[in-house]
């Protein structure tokens, strides 16, 4: 397991300093109205509910999808609520103060060899300990695997090939086998950044992507940095890929998708042709990587390879 991530820390610094604030709110304004202490409290803690609120009204009114895959006004507050308690777990907790809970596991000597293994890799802004919740599966099912954390965080890319190139080599010495590779959103892109690197497809038996922007994603014209350029739907780096590759090369991807994604939109640009895309109708875009469906069925196919 790498011994260090920058998001880890730049995320505890956010999080403290954001509840810091809140509870200095919260301590200043009591005795004078503990109502607008309360209001102020919460809402400077749920701040990001509001960022949240915006990007489903984009999805909604700017998706440019198909009518069936439009989400409805329903369907988008209770992805938006959803997403809301999801993100505060993820980001407030899991990636700053919790990413090393469930170390890698490559000791396969007692649990038995030929068992096929996994390799995690997350997506922008995140680390390993997004995963937890899978890592606690597999723990608990004596599976080997190894959950990356890519950086630099806002760095190209192509800069994280070497990352997953030692992952999969990890996890294919301990098992004897070629691992499945689950990716979650630009660790997606990053998976197929690897692959083409290493043009070997016998390397990795299969790859699961969740809410992966295949095709870029509208809301990447406002990110600035590398990998966030490589995102956007007219990116040349994107397209170059697109241009080396085709459906046959996707025969072994199995890509989730939602029709609720508030980061990654319209929905079908989380779908490769030759892929088996599998819809799942109202999750957001981290809601989705823990929805039960797409994780009993892909721990399912790493059971049955």
């Amino acid at each position: 397991m790498q011994s260090r991530s920058t998001l880890a820390r730049l995320q505890q610094a956010t999080t403290l300093l954001q509840l810091s604030g809140a509870l200095a709110w919260l301590a200043w304004w009591w005795s004078d109205s503990p109502l607008a202490a309360l209001g102020g409290f919460v809402g400077m803690a749920l701040v990001h509910s509001v960022v949240l609120g915006v990007e489903f009204v984009a999805l909604r009114l700017v998706g440019g999808e198909a009518d069936e895959l439009r989400p409805t006004w329903p369907e988008a507050v209770r992805a938006w609520l959803g997403e809301t308690l999801m993100a505060t777990r993820v980001f407030s907790w899991r990636q700053p103060f919790r990413w090393r809970q469930v170390p890698d596991q490559l000791e396969v000597q007692a649990l038995g060899a030929g068992r096929r293994g996994v390799v995690f890799i997350h997506g922008f802004i995140c680390n390993r300990g997004f995963w937890t919740p899978w890592l606690q599966r597999l723990r608990a099912e004596g599976r080997c695997f190894v959950a990356v954390n890519l950086e630099p965080v806002f760095g190209s890319i192509d800069d994280y090939v070497p990352i997953i190139e030692r992952a999969v080599a990890q996890v294919t010495d301990a098992t004897g086998l070629p691992p499945i590779l689950v990716c979650h959103s630009m660790g997606g892109l990053a998976a197929r950044a690897w692959l083409r690197a290493h043009t070997s497809g016998s390397r990795v038996h299969h790859v699961i992507t969740i809410a992966s922007p295949h095709h870029g994603t509208w809301l990447a014209r406002f990110g600035f940095r590398a990998n966030s350029r490589q995102m956007r739907r007219d990116s040349d780096w994107r397209t170059a890929m697109e241009r080396e590759t085709g459906a046959a090369d996707y025969e072994k991807f199995t890509c989730w998708y939602s029709n609720c994604d508030n980061i990654v939109f319209p929905a079908s640009t989380a779908t490769l042709p030759g892929a088996r895309n599998l819809l799942v109708r109202g999750a957001a875009h981290v809601e989705l990587a823990f929805h039960e469906r797409v994780m009993s069925q892909s721990l399912e196919l790493l059971a049955a390879s």
